[in-house]
């Protein structure tokens, strides 16, 4: 009897340990770095390849995120925190950047950020693609639940459920008629 008390403390500890713990903070780290002030949510974005054309030509277009073009959309194209273009998208939403060479490059966009290697012509590997594609996604509007959502993030809230998720099956196993 002692050992399932031990195993029922033990579920208990690891279940809040569950609730508790992000599960950002299980993923393995990120093997690339990227200037976090650029980067969205926390997330370090995909490096992708780009084959540049003639005299360093880099091309691509701009898109929401239903792949709708964005005419007129501002860019910014970016090296170790330098900016050495800035373009803006056509009415197709295609933009194009000269004088560039190979190397890591950041495309923002609005809210959006790209991380790109650039290769010389005819230096690239076969996978690069000919262009970027700059994929600016719009706000998320959330359903009638978000209120909810600020709710869970207080820790006062957080810790009432933590608290609770302890009691009531402590509360429940006490409750029980004892059988000898």
């Amino acid at each position: 009897m002692k050992r399932m008390g031990v195993l029922k403390a033990g579920a208990i500890v690891l279940a809040c340990l569950g609730m508790l713990v992000p599960t950002a903070a299980l993923e393995p780290a990120a093997a690339a770095s990227v200037d976090s002030k650029h980067a969205t949510n926390d997330q370090v974005p995909a490096v992708i390849d780009v084959t540049l054309h003639d005299g360093g030509t880099l091309r691509g277009q701009v898109v929401d995120a239903q792949g709708k073009p964005l005419a007129g959309s501002p860019l910014s194209i970016r090296q170790i925190d330098r900016e050495v273009a800035r373009v803006v998208s056509d009415q197709s939403g295609y933009f194009q950047a000269t004088g560039l060479r190979g190397g890591m490059y950041q495309i923002l966009a609005g809210e959006a950020t790209g991380v790109y290697r650039l290769w010389a012509p005819r230096t690239a590997p076969p996978s690069a693609q000919p262009g970027a594609l700059v994929v600016v996604a719009g706000k998320q509007v959330l359903g009638q639940g978000h209120r909810v959502l600020c709710w869970l993030r207080n820790p006062w809230v957080i810790a009432g459920i933590v608290a609770a998720a302890i009691a009531i099956p402590v509360a429940i196993h006490n409750a029980e008629p004892r059988s000898k």
